[in-house]
């Protein structure tokens, strides 16, 4: 994520990045801990927001379970004017192993814009599944060439990760100023 927040402020983008209660917590504990209940999560990027100074257009999103996160709130969040509209870098359609417990009821409902980037090979959620699901629009999928949840490519595959993180800022930037036109 660094890279990619790095690759939007140089066109032009503020980007705020935040980490949840948990995260905070095994920094300084020196250790993994499982992620907060979703209502802890809901609420820290809700305060999060809260925060960020509103005289320019807010985009919310994240990497896996901070994109998901944000796409919860979406709709709640761009009908009170907050937010214009959600990126998801790397969104985590079901658990790591689990491809029978899908992660999109709340994304069939969207109302606002949201741009999912997704590796090709995702282990929570690759091409071939996505295909199935029923999303579409304002939600908008845009595949990382031979990506996995952290966009890396196979060496085979004639890619590189700063390739795939690149596309990742060029589409990303694309989807917000097509928002704003």
């Amino acid at each position: 994520m660094e890279a990619v927040a790095g690759g939007l402020n140089s066109r032009g983008w503020l980007v705020h990045r935040f980490a949840f209660p948990y995260m905070r917590c095994a920094q300084e504990m020196g250790r993994r801990r499982p992620p907060d209940r979703a209502p802890v999560l809901l609420n820290c990027f809700r305060e999060v927001v809260g925060e960020v100074s509103s005289d320019r257009p807010v985009f919310i999103g994240g990497k896996s379970m901070g994109g998901r996160i944000a796409s919860m709130l979406l709709n709640e969040l761009s009908s009170s004017g907050a937010v214009r509209a959600g990126l998801c870098f790397g969104y985590p359609f079901h658990p790591f192993g689990q491809p029978s417990r899908v992660r999109t009821e709340h994304l069939e409902q969207l109302k606002a814009p949201l741009l999912i980037l997704q590796g090709e090979r995702d282990p929570m959620g690759c091409a071939d599944e996505v295909s199935r699901y029923d999303l579409k629009p304002p939600l908008q999928l845009q595949w990382i060439p031979d990506g996995d949840h952290s966009f890396k490519p196979r060496k085979r595959s004639g890619r590189t990760e700063e390739m795939n993180c690149d596309l990742a800022v060029e589409l990303a930037d694309q989807f917000m100023r097509a928002v704003l036109a």
